[in-house]
């Protein structure tokens, strides 16, 4: 499998692109004209530098309304088309790309058509080049695959050959399995894109909304097995028209793009099981079958504070690491319970992010079915492996590096399973009685809104893992957008919530804590009110919730003013959906904005209390203590 990508995929000068796309790991590159004509090179200078690169020029676009026009239009399209003959071959490629014509002077027909590609076919011929024509999906005459095939076909020439892109097709809702019958040697390349579900027009969403693969709602999968099926042996190629994309770090956006065409082969490998794909190989998703532990990094007096407050929610110090300052805080049931360690060593990784963010929960611990497997399907797909030096005794549990610079590790049912009681003494267990709170209900994330796509396509890809729709959480200060991460049977639950401007408190936490981290834990419980009371006899605070919501709550949903006097009490906010109940109660913040949530689930409510999340937020603004006091 051969893997390209536009260089108006991503951001940067010509020579940013290039080198972004070779460290990513890609066989080709398309040259998007605009990005030719910007730079100060000759056409043979360009080629050159990105065969310097150990890339090849799968294709150059696009060349713009050619066929079907009438005289004297039609004698200078071809004109036209000799000079970027001229071009190509100082470059150095033999394939250019012919879109669909869009002119008002375009004239209909498949035969005409067909007699003009046929000619330029005889032309491109004498010297050696290929012509590929795509349909787009807002052309003039022609904006469906299955009439560029047959204008492919008509015209009858070797050199003349169909280009399909995905979204133009799956934009329009055509038929997929209509590609299966089109000879793979007549495609010439095959470029990639997926998109968000949008009701708008057409052209505005190609060029603005693209993203990768998997990273959208497109059936792409579909898409490519259909292309699978008809032997198509050429490169796979990203053509991503992204206002995002264009203002971030042409490095993270080409990774993303190799893994999104690696991943996506590999979804269709397992999809068409009869169809021989080169794909690298590596292991299969692996499940997710819970949240091992959650690492702290800090130092010994902010550990304190947090050792303190994780007492009032009925943890209690179990054991201590035997060769580092490290000590596990556990609540819940010894096989299954919620684990927190807190990390104040002075060197290493924990240490580093202390420096950078101050406390905060830099390392995520995932039970897996198989976390060899786990990582080494990561690595296949571009991300990075973690290791740190381990002292005699210590388990190497398998890791790769995860959002802000942090690490996932890696926890299956083997010898990894024992790492508490192989790494850690355990520590007199004070009969005091925990909270009630049973497991991880969810972490979340939170991080700039232009890396969302990334984390989620990292996430989705390595793990067995689905995403819930996008949704609005409104602040105060602007909107941030929030998007689930799910494993099976909700063993694993991340919300990934992307800030767009500082306002936010989401924003605001970003901020002040120097990048992209956990910003809260979500405990669940099987009784609310008893936890809420059990942790308030044990000091803890909880967010004040305005007296205001639980008038308008009441009247919303009908509740018994019994109950809602309960949930003012307490300070808990309350959801409903038809499948059943959400009830929920937040910390005070801890740093710059690090807060906990405890929740119960009643019946089969799968959402996180999206309706609540104005209320909470203007809670924890008034609570936020003002600029230049102390760190608590």
């Amino acid at each position: 499998m051969k893997t390209s990508i536009a260089t108006v995929s991503i951001s940067g000068d010509l020579r940013e692109k290039l080198a972004a796309i070779a460290a990513a790991g890609f066989d080709g590159v398309e040259i998007f004209e605009n990005d030719f004509l910007a730079f100060d090179g000759t056409p043979a200078e360009v080629g050159k530098m990105i065969r310097d690169h150990g890339l090849e020029i799968t294709l150059f676009q696009p060349f713009r309304d050619f066929e079907g026009l009438p005289e004297p239009q039609r004698a200078r399209a071809f004109a036209r088309a000799e000079r970027k003959f001229d071009l190509m071959q100082e470059l150095g490629t033999d394939l250019m790309l012919v879109c669909s014509n869009v002119s008002p002077a375009a004239l209909g027909g498949i035969d005409r058509a067909a007699a003009d590609f046929r000619e330029l076919g005889e032309r491109a011929a004498r010297r050696g080049l290929r012509v590929g024509y795509e349909a787009l999906a807002w052309g003039r005459h022609i904006n469906d695959h299955r009439d560029a095939w047959e204008i492919v076909r008509r015209a009858d020439y070797p050199n003349i050959g169909l280009i399909l892109d995905s979204f133009h097709t799956l934009a329009r809702g055509i038929d997929v399995d209509t590609i299966r019958s089109i000879p793979g040697d007549r495609i010439f390349i095959v470029q990639l894109a997926d998109a968000p579900r949008m009701e708008m027009e057409t052209l505005s969403w190609s060029r603005h909304y693209r993203n990768m693969p998997g990273e959208g709602d497109l059936p792409v999968v579909d898409f490519m097995r259909a292309v699978a099926a008809t032997g198509y042996a050429g490169p796979l190629s990203l053509e991503i028209f992204n206002d995002q994309f264009r203002g971030g770090s042409p490095k993270t956006i080409a990774v993303d793009g190799r893994r999104s065409l690696v991943n996506l082969m590999d979804d269709v490998r397992h999809a068409e099981p009869g169809i021989s794909i080169a794909v690298p190989a590596m292991p299969e998703r692996v499940r997710v079958e819970g949240v091992e532990f959650i690492e702290f990094a800090a130092n010994e007096e902010e550990a304190s504070q947090l050792g303190e407050m994780l007492s009032t929610m009925g943890f209690t110090p179990r054991a201590r690491h035997r060769n580092k300052d490290v000590v596990l805080w556990r609540q819940g049931p010894d096989a299954g319970g919620i684990n927190i360690i807190i990390n104040t060593e002075r060197e290493g990784l924990a240490h580093t992010s202390y420096i950078v963010h101050g406390t905060n929960a830099y390392a995520i611990g995932i039970r897996v079915e198989n976390a060899a497997a786990t990582v080494a399907r990561a690595r296949a797909l571009g991300a990075e492996p973690f290791e740190q030096k381990h002292g005699p005794g210590e388990l190497a549990i398998p890791a790769i590096r995860g959002v802000g610079g942090g690490v996932i590790y890696f926890i299956d049912g083997g010898e990894l399973a024992r790492v508490w009681d192989i790494e850690f003494e355990w520590l007199p267990s004070p009969d005091i009685g925990d909270a009630g709170l049973l497991a991880i209900d969810h972490i979340a994330q939170t991080m700039n809104y232009e890396e969302m796509l990334t984390w989620v396509l990292f996430y989705t890809s390595i793990l067995k893992t689905r995403k819930l729709p996008m949704v609005d959480v409104v602040d105060p200060g602007g909107l941030v957008r929030s998007q689930v991460i799910e494993g099976e049977d909700g063993a694993l639950r991340l919300t990934l919530n992307g800030a767009e401007n500082r306002k936010t408190l989401a924003g605001h936490f970003l901020a002040e804590s120097f990048g992209s981290t956990v910003q809260h834990l979500a405990f669940a419980t099987a009784d609310i009110f008893a936890t809420a009371e059990r942790m308030r006899t044990l000091g803890f605070r909880s967010l004040e919730i305005s007296p205001n919501y639980y008038e308008d709550l009441e009247a919303r949903f009908g509740l018994e003013p019994s109950l809602t006097d309960r949930l003012r009490a307490g300070n808990i906010l309350y959801d409903r959906d038809e499948t059943g109940e959400y009830l929920q109660f937040y910390s005070t913040t801890y740093a710059e904005g690090f807060f906990f949530e405890i929740v119960e689930r009643r019946g089969d409510y799968k959402g996180y209390g999206a309706a609540n999340a104005p209320f909470r937020i203007a809670a924890q603004k008034r609570a936020l203590r003002p600029k230049g006091l102390p760190r608590r």
